[in-house]
């Protein structure tokens, strides 16, 4: 795999957003993202709100969004808008299962809360969803967009495997993973958006494959801060590398060409993705918005010559919001 895929990081094709200026956005670019609704706004709309419940159910999920998945907050803000507030809600549901792993201190206590999304999404389906925020802009969505359950449930159900604090044997369990819950979240993201179409469902496909991947390595030094790696051991093993390399923060050319060999599968992926391009609907593109900063990352680390532990990767990108208003008015992804 090593050398089939470090061609494709190294080569003449570069990784990052070169191109995304080929075209000369609009002159008010700056100006239109500046009005759209801020943190401050969100959070000033929340507190206005009579409570978690029905009435402040949507600001719920975006603060939630603002607060635990900012680059999700703005992408659900350029959705068009009858559109934004299903798939905030979305967005909404896949924090609140993403965060279950690192909020509780007993497997036990995880399951429960995934048991928990389980019954909240049949009762869905049954037109009495719990009480919840999230619940209810979901079961919201699910109403008005017809939204598969099969998917929803795959979601759920990846997580729950997921509670085990074990690292993925191989580069293929990441990227099923990826497939079962980035790759799921997207194909709801579809239906929000009214696409059914073979060429968008392959591309959200490699999309959630790079999406998860990059996810990984994104949060590995914050794993590696717990005594936790999760990289998969296939790629370790085959460059000489233990976990104990990862914890220690290791900067030599072993660990260095493992994080090469997982970034460049993850480009691999985007390049696939991008070789729909043309067959996928326009109206599909929104919900492909999250390749500008999978894209970013991978431009990143790859500057920083693969050293994942560099503090500049930790670093907010403030031109994500130009950046991702820049490629929704392209209508590309």
């Amino acid at each position: 795999m090593a050398t089939s895929m470090l061609g494709s990081v190294r080569g003449p094709r570069p990784f990052g957003l070169a191109n995304l200026f080929h075209r000369q956005p609009p002159r008010d670019a700056w100006e239109r993202v500046r009005r759209l609704p801020g943190p401050s706004a969100v959070r000033r709309s929340v507190a206005a709100a009579s409570g978690p419940g029905i009435p402040g159910s949507h600001l719920y999920c975006l603060e939630l969004l603002r607060k635990r998945d900012y680059e999700s907050y703005l992408c659900s803000l350029l959705f068009p808008a009858e559109c934004q507030r299903s798939a905030s809600a979305l967005r909404a549901f896949n924090v609140e299962l993403a965060q279950v792993k690192d909020s509780v201190s007993e497997k036990t206590i995880g399951l429960m809360r995934m048991q928990f999304w389980k019954k909240a999404v049949e009762d869905m389906y049954c037109d009495n969803p719990p009480h919840q925020p999230v619940a209810i802009e979901l079961w919201k969505a699910v109403k008005k967009h017809n939204l598969t359950k099969r998917w929803l449930m795959r979601i759920i159900d990846e997580r729950e495997k997921n509670l085990d604090d074990k690292a993925y044997r191989s580069i293929q369990e990441l990227e099923d993973y990826a497939e079962n819950t980035q790759g799921s979240l997207l194909y709801l993201t579809l239906e929000v958006l009214g696409v059914k179409d073979l060429h968008a469902d392959h591309a959200a496909s490699h999309i959630g494959k790079a999406q998860g991947i990059v996810t990984c390595l994104r949060a590995t030094p914050y794993h590696s801060s717990r005594r936790q790696v999760f990289l998969p051991m296939d790629v370790c093993v085959q460059h000489g590398v233990s976990q104990e390399d990862f914890l220690r923060r290791n900067q030599d050319k072993n660990v260095r060409d493992v994080v090469y060999d997982i970034a460049s599968q993850a480009h691999l992926h985007l390049k696939h993705a991008r070789s729909f391009h043309r067959s996928v609907p326009a109206e599909a593109f929104p919900a492909f918005l999250q390749t500008v900063s999978l894209e970013d990352y991978l431009k990143k680390i790859q500057r920083v010559d693969f050293d994942i532990f560099h503090p500049s990767l930790q670093q907010k990108n403030t031109l994500l919001p130009l950046s991702l208003y820049i490629q929704s008015w392209r209508k590309r992804y």
